[in-house]
């Protein structure tokens, strides 16, 4: 059937096939008689049907030798089987689990960024309301009874008397709203106490003769003439929108929060309006504090609500926006009150969001616009989780029907292997199929001749595992034997290779009878070739810490005698200490070896504890051949510090703090130094110990992957070591 040849013989010379020419033959020439008569007889338009369903078996038979050809050939290797595994068991749930996720994150976060703008708002509101009382109660008490709403007292000097406090007060606030306007309004209402005072609306007031006190830019929209009917004897603060004339530049819409306030009497003679601008500032200062960046705004057509129409001053300020992504475009409904008659209006406020600023927020979108499409998103969840249900269950069957097809093979392999495992090497697998796992199990009965071939190689690896272990031995004997014996010093250390042999060393060299050499040393690299410069190193430095007393000097003819001899490839790390356990001080120097921690004693304080230090003066490793010497004595430098009791020193590897779990974590300097720092107390053995343990349980399952060596230096009462 890949050939034309094999079509042809397929549709003519097998009955299916015949089935369907003849049925395409007949349902073509019932065509072309009911186009020529407009009807066909009843005994046609049965023949038509027989003549479908004629095509209809042929199609569905060659569709089945279709399924069984592409099955045979499609899953007879393993691979193909396993990744059409893949595809039904994890590929599409995993699919529609990102989906889900996806979809989550997205209602979050549309919730999250409309509660922060909102809840900005309604901040900024109650800020405007404070401005406004309080400008409202200093105009009160600088204005006598006018203020008090008596009735021999007249309500203009009380406008006439404001300017000065306005503009005060306004500029105290612009110091934070750089925008801000605020106005004095003269009014004339009845807000005599009743049952329903803070509920009901005031009466309506008609517009003073007295002109309205005014301070700040009121750039966005004129200055009000008087306080609507609709606005309360208890005052307001909300958002209003205002666009401005059609004929300036811009013709977007723009927030601001307005504040009205009344002076407190039963006839307020004033009224105090602040505005705050939604501006640029503003939203910088609501992305800097929340994450969310207010873009663009657009009022939605309501009845009886519309955007006041601001001035044809100075365009606002245009910033550009900063955020970017999936998240950068989030519609978010808003309300707003129309300023002349109190009717809520609805703006869609588009906000953008920066993901890793809003990890901690989250709540619901206000509005019953916000409800419904929350709701819907909701909907399109419950859809998905429904869907992934199902899909589910039909990729379990695929699964298992495909694992059985691999697992039976896989058995007979496990049987074999059992037998082969207790000696039997004339034990063969029964073939029985003929994919891939069939020819598998040809290549066990094959590789069972050739077992003899491995042994004889398992007992060449072993003789090689012997003399590792035999050098292992050797190496470990080239290590300190037993504890460092010095008054005033409690000494402990720790070498464990990577590898059967390894390029890590230390030593302790005794000087005279009141000073020791402390040395450690990482030979670059692991395995048999560091380990040989590991003991060539221990010989140059028994002899050279006889000769020079100054660790600098030391290092720097060692860097002089290695650099001739090592290998251009490798170099070494070291640090060296010598102690004075008279003079009460350490003197050292770095060679690029990793920082030496030090934990300060607490003396006999109860309860005191010292914080860990990282000590790293400069230095460069030893052997590298970039001159004769001159940068690495450049840049080597000593320190000497002074002992005291309970001072604790931890010389260690990179294979301590650079030791890595399964997921390539390193354990660290830093989780070192707070182990170290928080077990201080404990002698300087069961330190070791509980840093072993703490790192191998930091490890896990992860192999070692290099030399681990440590030495832990605690120095005991000073005074009895100087005794």
């Amino acid at each position: 059937m890949n050939t034309p040849e094999g079509v042809r013989g397929a549709l003519f010379h097998t009955l299916p096939g015949r089935g369907i020419v003849v049925g395409l033959a007949i349902k073509l020439a019932v065509a072309l008689i009911r186009s020529v008569a407009g009807t066909i007889p009843a005994f046609l338009a049965v023949i038509e049907t027989v003549a479908s369903l004629a095509v209809a078996i042929g199609l569905s038979y060659f569709a089945f030798r279709l399924i069984v050809l592409a099955k045979r050939r499609l899953l007879w290797r393993v691979r193909r089987k396993l990744i059409l595994s893949f595809i039904f068991v994890g590929f599409v749930p995993a699919l529609l689990l990102a989906a889900f996720a996806l979809l989550c994150g997205f209602l979050l976060f549309y919730n999250l960024s409309a509660y922060l703008v909102q809840s900005r708002l309604r901040t900024l509101s109650d800020q405007a309301r404070f401005y406004a009382q309080a400008t409202a109660l200093e105009l009160q008490r600088v204005s006598g009874p006018a203020a008090a709403g008596s009735p021999g007292a007249t309500r203009a000097p009380v406008i006439n008397d404001a300017a000065q406090i306005v503009a005060r007060r306004q500029a105290s606030i612009a110091a934070q709203y750089p925008d801000a306007s605020v106005a004095v309004l003269a009014t004339d209402r009845d807000c005599r106490a009743s049952p329903s005072s803070e509920s009901r609306p005031a009466q309506p007031s008609q517009p003073s003769s007295v002109r309205p006190v005014a301070a700040g830019p009121w750039r966005h929209v004129a200055v009000p003439e008087a306080i609507p009917s609709w606005v309360p004897c208890a005052g307001f603060a909300g958002v209003l929108a205002y666009t401005h004339p059609p004929d300036a530049r811009d013709t977007d819409t723009h927030l601001l929060v307005r504040a009205v306030v009344f002076a407190e009497a039963a006839r307020p003679p004033f009224a105090v309006v602040v505005d705050l601008m939604v501006n640029d500032a503003l939203r910088r200062q609501l992305r800097r504090d929340t994450g969310v960046e207010l873009k663009t705004i657009v009022a939605v057509d309501s009845e009886g609500a519309r955007p006041l129409v601001g001035v044809a001053g100075d365009d606002p300020e245009t910033a550009g926006y900063s955020t970017a992504g999936a998240l950068s475009s989030l519609p978010s409904p808003m309300e707003f009150q129309d300023w002349n008659n109190g009717a809520a209006g609805t703006l869609m406020v588009t906000n953008g969001l920066s993901v890793a600023e809003l990890y901690d927020r989250i709540s619901a979108a206000e509005g019953r616009v916000g409800r419904n499409f929350g709701q819907g998103l909701l909907l399109v969840l419950f859809v998905i989780g429904a869907l992934f249900l199902i899909i589910q269950f039909i990729a379990l069957v695929a699964g298992l029907a495909l694992a059985k097809s691999i697992t039976g093979s896989v058995h007979a392999l496990f049987t074999g292997t059992e037998r082969v495992r207790q000696g039997d090497f004339t034990h063969k697998i029964a073939v029985v199929s003929d994919d891939q796992l069939g020819e598998l199990a040809g290549s066990f009965n094959e590789m069972t001749a050739s077992i003899e071939d491995l042994l004889r190689q398992a007992a060449e690896k072993k003789r090689l595992e012997e003399e590792l272990r035999i050098a292992h031995e050797i190496q470990m004997s080239l290590l300190p034997q037993g504890p460092l014996l010095m008054p005033g010093l409690s000494v402990t250390a720790l070498c464990v290779p990577a590898r059967e042999v390894g390029g890590d060393y230390y030593d302790f060299l005794p000087l005279d009878d009141h000073r020791v050499g402390v040395l450690i040393a990482d030979v670059s690299g692991k395995g048999t070739s560091a380990a040989l410069y590991m003991a060539e190193l221990k010989g140059l430095m028994l002899s050279l810490s006889q000769i020079h007393s100054s660790p600098r000097e030391l290092l720097i003819v060692a860097n002089r005698i290695i650099a001739q001899h090592l290998d251009a490839r490798s170099f070494i790390t070291m640090t060296y200490a010598v102690i004075d356990m008279r003079a009460r001080t350490m003197t050292y120097a770095r060679a690029g070896h990793t920082p030496l921690i030090y934990v300060p004693g607490c003396g006999s304080l109860p309860g005191a504890r010292s914080h860990a230090k990282i000590l790293a003066p400069d230095g460069l490793v030893l052997g590298l051949k970039i001159d004769r010497g001159e940068l690495f004595e450049q840049l080597l430098q000593e320190e000497t510090i002074f002992l005291g009791a309970g001072d604790l020193y931890l010389f260690f590897t990179d294979g301590i703090s650079e030791a890595m779990n399964v997921q390539d974590d390193c354990f660290g300097e830093g989780r070192l130094g707070q182990l170290v720092e928080s077990h201080a107390h404990l002698p300087p053995d069961e330190l070791r110990e509980r840093v072993l343990r703490e790192i191998s349980a930091f490890v896990g399952e992860a192999p070692q992957h290099d030399d681990m060596t440590m030495i832990l230096l605690k120095v005991d009462e000073v005074s009895e070591a100087v005794a």
